[in-house]
């Protein structure tokens, strides 16, 4: 069951980040993201209410806090990445990169043991990212700036996706589902003042990312329950596996493109996805 739960995550996560990814090419992306905490947290609420909870511990809750903030700043940064590069790269990156630091911080915070597979996908991983860049170094000058600032920016929301899964892991059962929705809280109130100068947007959009929100909530939720019947290694990488969605999404609906190298690059983050599934 724990499996499946990672993986039904993983589905969740992977249908928003392409509807997020689409939005935030048409709407300001702070705006989407901050429309999107709030959609979560109305969401997580009432799926607190109706999950039971024999004891809500205040650890729990600041260990759910501290995973919304890093859930905050991995959705501002990846919308920010997603509105200017092409998604069949920003979302890889920042996925397969969130899983090693995930796996790394399981083994040196908890205790984790992964298997040689494990280990080796990490090895797979940075070759791999180096090929997804296109082979070379980006400038701000060349024809890929656009390309590498995204990549740059799915970096960077890796680190904030791998504090969400440690952080929320943290969590324990008796709790239910209120570090959840503590996590909201806290992602609204980090992005308020950023995205405050636009948190007007048209009715049709604004209905869309609060829906994104919802989305991303119900698949923290179902990591949670799963990281109560898995182990952390296992879990993170079951429920990172939400890139083939958006990926295949961006190629076939909007007809993205990746040059030779690139393709390379991200049939290595795959084998490196795989490999850490597997393991």
């Amino acid at each position: 069951m724990g499996a499946l739960l990672a993986l039904a995550s993983a589905v969740c996560y992977g249908v928003v980040d392409f509807a997020g990814g689409v939005l935030s090419r048409r709407a300001p992306f702070a705006a989407v993201t901050l429309f999107g905490q709030v959609g979560g947290l109305g969401f997580a609420v009432v799926a607190a209410l109706l999950v039971p909870a024999s004891f809500v511990h205040p650890a729990d809750l600041c260990w759910g806090a501290v995973s919304g903030v890093g859930s905050a700043a991995a959705m501002l940064l990846l919308n920010r990445g997603l509105s200017r590069g092409a998604m069949s790269v920003v979302v890889p990156v920042s996925a397969v990169t969130s899983v090693v630091l995930s796996v790394l911080g399981g083994v040196l915070v908890l205790g984790d043991r992964p298997t040689p597979l494990v280990w080796t996908g990490i090895a797979v991983t940075a070759p791999a990212l180096w090929l997804v860049s296109g082979g070379r170094s980006t400038s701000p000058h060349s024809p890929d700036a656009t390309t590498g600032r995204g990549m740059q920016d799915g970096l960077f929301a890796s680190v904030g996706v791998a504090v969400q899964y440690l952080a929320l892991a943290q969590a324990g059962p008796s709790s239910g589902l209120w570090p959840v929705a503590a996590g909201r809280l806290a992602a609204v109130a980090v992005l308020l003042p950023t995205a405050a100068r636009h948190f007007r947007l048209p009715p049709m959009r604004g209905a869309q990312a609060l829906l994104t929100g919802v989305g991303a909530a119900l698949a923290l939720s179902l990591y949670l329950l799963a990281t109560q019947q898995q182990m952390l290694a296992v879990a993170v990488v079951l429920a990172s596996l939400y890139p083939a969605l958006p990926v295949v999404l961006g190629l076939a609906v909007l007809h993205e493109s990746v040059d030779r190298r690139q393709a390379v690059g991200l049939l290595g983050t795959a084998t490196a996805t795989v490999l850490l599934t597997l393991g």
